[in-house]
């Protein structure tokens, strides 16, 4: 992909969740709520400290994330749609 993200900002792509639930029943489209794991699929250079130095982000390209349900902002890029959020609003990454 072409689009690098700036400064602490790393794009996310969601990773669909499953359409029946553990018991087997099958979750309508309406009723299906954004999910809030995605895998990164970028990331910037990371952010800087007051006299200047950069801090390395803690996330890297292919890992896989948890984040806020009204975390980042929703773009599309090449028909896909991705999110782009601060590295702060990651929860944390799933092993």
């Amino acid at each position: 992909m072409a689009f690098k993200p700036l400064h602490d900002r790393v794009l996310v792509r969601r990773i669909q969740s499953e359409d029946k639930t553990k018991g087997g029943l099958i979750i309508p489209d309406t009723a299906k709520e954004k999910p809030a794991e995605g895998e990164i699929v970028s990331v910037g250079e990371g952010a800087r400290k007051d006299s200047g130095e950069l801090i390395a982000p803690s996330v890297k390209a292919g890992d896989r994330v948890l984040f806020g349900k009204w975390s980042g902002t929703e773009v599309t890029l090449n028909g896909e749609e991705l999110l782009i959020m601060k590295e702060s609003d990651i929860l944390g990454i799933i092993g």
